[in-house]
């Protein structure tokens, strides 16, 4: 089939600038945040607000755990954008908090050295675990003949 020489030339071009970036998510019960890691010059945001603007201001901390555990120094040569979808306000916070840590620690295997990458990981496992990895914790579905999943409706013989 004939194709547009233009639009050969368009699509070669792009390949041979590859760009830099790594992808990685962040879960918390049905709340999923991915992070999109490029390049840059430290700037992090979250659907598209950057990261001093989060609500809620009590969670605000949360998010920002990463950064102040490792350092502003190390997020200064990367752009974190990050998109978050599905569960609560906390669910949402905890899932992006996730996705930061997962990022960094993804881009320096990556791109930078190793040993740094081990630092930056042991750092963030000692402080709290839930930073890399998951909570496989899921609510239970209600069964019938009760309020809860486990609780029954009380019953009394007299």
């Amino acid at each position: 089939p004939f194709t547009h020489p233009r639009k050969k030339c368009r699509t070669m071009a792009t390949q041979e600038k590859k760009k830099e970036c790594v992808q990685v998510f962040g879960k918390k019960k049905t709340a999923i945040a991915v992070a999109h890691c490029t390049r840059g010059s430290g700037m992090i945001r979250i659907n598209g607000q950057p990261l001093e603007l989060v609500q809620p201001e009590l969670l605000r901390l949360k998010v920002q755990e990463p950064v102040l555990l490792l350092g502003a120094s190390r997020f200064e040569g990367v752009d974190i954008r990050i998109k978050v979808k599905g569960g609560g306000y906390t669910a949402q916070i905890y899932a992006i908090r996730q996705a930061i840590s997962k990022a960094l620690v993804a881009w320096y295997q990556k791109y930078v050295e190793e040993t740094t990458k081990r630092d930056i990981k042991r750092t963030l496992i000692d402080y709290d675990r839930t930073l890399l990895v998951a909570d496989p914790r899921r609510a239970e579905p209600k069964k019938f003949g009760g309020h809860g999943a486990r609780a029954r409706t009380q019953k009394s013989f007299r």
